[in-house]
């Protein structure tokens, strides 16, 4: 009998089947990020960078920290195998997805700045 708690597993697949929401997963697997940093890098809107988190944390992907002001994104333990193996997989499309190594590049560069959130606000968490 499947468990209610864990997404069916077709959820699985549709949660990785975003293009947007893969990259995000790809950039969490760095570690905490805030969603105006996720902007920055994804270029995206707002609005669609936290309907796509909203996704995530629903598929039960993603987890938030809040610190006063700023809401931080980080990838929590899976419920399922399948999820994992998903995650696991996700530095091969590198090869397919140009845009993940941009990404990568952009988060690296913004990190070095001090992305959105103010250093001791990171600092503090």
């Amino acid at each position: 009998m499947p468990n209610p708690a864990s997404p069916a597993p077709e959820g699985d697949f549709r949660a990785f089947a975003d293009p947007t929401r893969l990259r995000i997963l790809h950039l969490l697997q760095r570690g905490e990020l805030c969603v105006g940093d996720l902007v920055t890098v994804l270029e995206v809107p707002q609005p669609t960078a936290s309907r796509h988190l909203a996704y995530l944390r629903h598929a039960k992907l993603v987890g938030t920290r809040k610190r006063g002001l700023w809401c931080f994104y980080s990838l929590v333990a899976v419920p399922s195998a399948l999820q994992e193996h998903l995650l696991s997989s996700i530095p091969v499309f590198r090869r397919s997805m140009p845009v993940l190594r941009d990404d990568l590049a952009r988060l690296r560069a913004l990190l070095k700045t001090g992305g959105c959130c103010p250093a001791e606000r990171r600092d503090e968490a």
